[in-house]
Order: C-alpha cells, then sequence, then structure tokens
C-alpha cells in the first residue's frame, strides 16, 4: 500500500493505491484501498503528525 498525503490551503489530500477487490472481515464489502490499521504520515498538523486509518471499499 503506498499513500501520499499532503496539506495544501488548509485541506488535506490523500492518495493511495487501488487494490483488486478483496473480501472484507465480515464478508459483507469488498475491499479496494486499505490503510490496514493507523498509519503515521508525514503531514503534521501543530507539529503533531497526522494519523490516519482509511478504508475504500464497494458493496458486492
Amino acid at each position: 500500500m503506498a499513500m501520499n498525503v499532503e496539506i495544501k490551503d488548509n485541506k488535506l489530500y490523500i492518495e493511495i493505491d487501488l487494490e483488486t477487490p478483496t473480501p472484507s472481515a465480515s464478508g459483507k464489502t469488498l475491499v479496494v484501498a486499505s490503510t490496514r490499521g493507523n498509519a503515521v504520515t508525514t503531514a503534521k498538523v501543530n507539529d503533531k503528525p497526522v494519523i490516519i486509518g482509511l478504508n475504500a471499499y464497494i458493496k458486492p
């Protein structure tokens, strides 16, 4: 999983690679992008790193 994070004009931009759809743990959805938990980024707010937990999915 490759993720790029940038803060520009007071907005957070997240770019993450799409994956081949795979079943979620529950089997109700197909995950197409995920950080697989929380990921510390290089983006900072008040000199502290922004942490992102992201799941993108589709319904079968």
